[in-house]
């Protein structure tokens, strides 16, 4: 196992970056960016991973071109960052040596048992959730919007479909990276509904807050789910401040935050492999 400072000094990447804090075995490699260390201006900067927003695809691929560094140097063989089409839905993908080259699918999930391909998640605000087996043959990263986690008409949601991608949630650990916090995600009576219609336990997730809104607490109904589904290793966002991508905006982007007031927001990116 790793400490969240041994693994720091294994990464070549900016200072705030996060590195997970959590009981993986070392073979697991795993991490979060921040707005820091890349090349793009304007409400992009400078850190900017998604090509679907309005930033220079010169810097965007520049940046990755960084994060891709940034892997390669940290382990053996050569970590290669796998980007999907996120959708907002349940699909899981598996990854192999073709989709690591060419990817071209939609997915709001991944997951893989080969050495060497980083499954990547890019969230402004929606929350990244990476997953690990006992003994690390297996990682999984799952792209968390509202949508995603609810899933269809209450039936299982995106962590739902990677805990079974598993084959169960025994021995299974899930880090939740940074997203919208329980103060900032305004949200409407359907959002509730779509959670709260199959699952009564999940209204203590939303406060009322003016009228016919609610204040969402997006990580706190990913613990719950996670929890009620037989995953309770559940590391990082707690749902505190620090972890919230609205009320941070010298680290993190912010969708609802930046969009409306700059004109547009970039994507951080939550990674994890497996080390040879």
């Amino acid at each position: 196992m790793h400490s969240a400072a041994s693994l720091r000094s294994a990464f070549t990447v900016p200072h705030d970056w996060i590195i997970p804090d959590w009981p993986v075995p070392g073979r697991v490699r795993a991490v979060c960016t921040t707005r820091t260390g890349g090349v793009s201006e304007g409400p992009y900067g400078s850190m900017n991973l998604g090509d679907h927003v309005a930033d220079d695809p010169v810097a965007v691929q520049a940046n990755r071109a960084l994060l891709a560094q940034s892997l390669a140097m940290s382990s053996s063989p050569a970590a290669v960052p796998v980007f999907m089409n996120q959708v907002h839905g349940t699909h899981v993908q598996w990854l192999g040596r073709p989709e690591a080259t060419d990817p071209v699918f939609e997915a709001d999930a991944c997951t893989t048992l080969e050495a060497g391909i980083a499954c990547v998640i890019m969230v402004a605000d929606c929350l990244p959730v990476l997953f690990a087996n006992a003994d690390g043959s297996q990682v999984a990263a799952a792209h968390a919007g509202w949508r995603g986690l609810a899933g269809p008409a209450g039936g299982d949601g995106v962590l739902e479909a990677v805990v079974k991608a598993f084959g169960g949630p025994k021995g299974l650990r899930a880090w939740l990276g940074p997203c919208i916090g329980p103060t900032a995600f305004e949200v409407g009576p359907e959002v509730r509904a779509a959670f709260c219609e199959p699952d009564g336990d999940a209204a203590v997730f939303f406060r009322p807050y003016g009228g016919a809104k609610f204040l969402a607490d997006l990580a706190g109904l990913a613990r719950h789910r996670l929890r009620r589904i037989g995953v309770t290793d559940i590391h990082g966002n707690d749902s505190t401040e620090r972890w919230c991508t609205v009320e941070n905006p010298s680290r993190f982007f912010s969708y609802r935050r930046d969009q409306r007031s700059l004109g547009g927001s970039g994507r951080l990116a939550a990674a994890i492999w497996i080390d040879a």
